[in-house]
């Protein structure tokens, strides 16, 4: 029996899935999941990449026991985070993105190209993290001094495995250093803000082979995961979708990049896709769930707080794209500082999150329908959140809009798909 395998891997966990074909359908089976998370080195946020390597390794081996004919594997991660490289090591730390280096950046980023000079350019909304300020960050800092080259985390993670070194059109597109129209990187861009050039090679697409481990083929899936997951989505008809983890990406997909000015101001992204443009927007996501569950009820169950949740009658809601969420030291704090009225119980605290999140994605559902010019009768979500009813159900009074949940890994799917579509 052939078999393919994704290794998908989150801010907070990575999972390796087996896939094969039988009587028309796919079939999946989870071989090892292991923990992930950002450390804290001399004040800021990195990751540890040694331990995603031996990961990576460690599930490729238990997935080869239990499957010894796996005619490919592929691995996908989020966005915008890289690894450096000096000749073929790494220049540690591999900082993460929630990281505050990029504050000083972002400025002297928009005194040589504004970002509406960006924006037209590339097309990809402002987020402080977005990796054309991580690299501004690191030439201010003097990491590019002697730097032969850079790898998207995935692409970083196949390298240690093949030896290739490859630059994933859809990862790439979220540096917001490729061109819109070109699908390229933009040298002029690299050029104002005197990047080094050797730096930034030829972009691949998804489905290009890039070397093999131990006798497997290593190809390139769509590496960023929300490309993945959009490719994994089984969708009845063209319509929006909210790909819900650590973060809420919300978007549709489009012939061709929107790069106009309501979509400046609306801060949607244009991402690639796997022959489409992903018209989007990040919006904050389980993160500020999971952040309230670290800090009030540390391991309880989701299904006691979506219930504690729905038994509260708090009203407030908050902005829940306010940077003042993005990493703050206490997000209970956060929340307390932003509401009129302090919570009082758990229940209130995860009410006001999950309302906020699906008022965010309303406005966000209007930007968008406003945007492109099309109006939609269905929101289709996939990944960790489409479990949670609650949310569900929320979204659907807010937006109102016909829900369709996949409580399915849309992005091992998508990865899988990749792989089989180009065997």
């Amino acid at each position: 029996m052939q078999t393919y395998l994704a290794i998908d891997i989150g801010a907070s966990s990575g999972r390796h899935i087996v896939a094969w074909e039988e009587n028309g359908a796919v079939r999946t089976e989870e071989v090892y999941r292991f923990p992930n998370g950002v450390t804290e080195s001399d004040g800021h946020l990195i990751w540890d990449i040694d331990a995603l390597e031996r990961h990576v390794r460690e599930g490729i081996l238990l997935a080869r026991a239990a499957y010894p004919e796996i005619a490919s594997l592929s691995i996908d991660t989020w966005g915008v985070d890289y690894v450096l490289l000096r000749g073929d090591e790494p220049i540690l730390p591999c900082y993460a993105y929630r990281d505050r280096r990029t504050e000083a950046a972002i400025d002297a980023v928009h005194a040589i190209l504004p970002f509406s000079e960006l924006y037209r350019r590339t097309g990809i909304q402002f987020q402080p993290f977005t990796s054309i300020y991580q690299l501004y960050a690191d030439k201010l800092a003097g990491r590019l001094d002697g730097a032969t080259g850079f790898l998207m985390l995935p692409c970083y993670l196949m390298y240690r495995l093949t030896g290739v070194k490859a630059h994933e059109y859809t990862n790439a597109t979220t540096m917001g250093l490729v061109n819109a129209e070109t699908g390229e990187f933009d040298t002029e861009i690299i050029e104002a803000l005197q990047l080094p050039k050797h730096l930034f090679g030829k972009l691949s697409m998804p489905g290009t082979p890039v070397g093999s481990y131990e006798g497997i083929p290593v190809v390139l899936c769509a590496t960023h995961d929300t490309g993945s997951a959009v490719e994994g989505i089984p969708m009845e008809v063209d319509a929006p979708y909210i790909s819900s983890g650590t973060w809420s990406l919300l978007g549709v997909k489009t012939e061709r990049p929107i790069t106009d000015a309501a979509s400046e101001a609306a801060n949607y992204s244009n991402e690639g896709g796997v022959g489409y443009n992903r018209y989007q927007k990040n919006i904050m996501g389980m993160w500020i769930v999971n952040r309230l569950r670290d800090e009030l009820c540390p391991g309880k169950p989701f299904g006691e707080i979506v219930a504690a949740a729905r038994e509260s009658s708090y009203s407030e809601t908050v902005d829940a794209n306010d940077p003042a969420f993005l990493a703050p030291q206490s997000m209970r704090a956060a929340f307390d500082a932003a509401l009129c009225e302090r919570p009082k119980s758990c229940g209130d605290y995860f009410r006001c999150a999950y309302r906020s999140l699906a008022e965010s994605y309303r406005q966000a559902l209007c930007e968008l329908e406003q945007n492109t010019g099309r109006t939609y009768d269905r929101l289709y979500i996939v990944g960790g959140g489409a479990k949670n009813g609650f949310l569900n159900e929320l979204t659907e009074r807010a937006t109102g809009k016909r829900v369709v949940a996949l409580p399915i890994e849309a992005t091992a799917l998508g990865n899988l798909k990749m792989q089989m579509r180009h065997r």
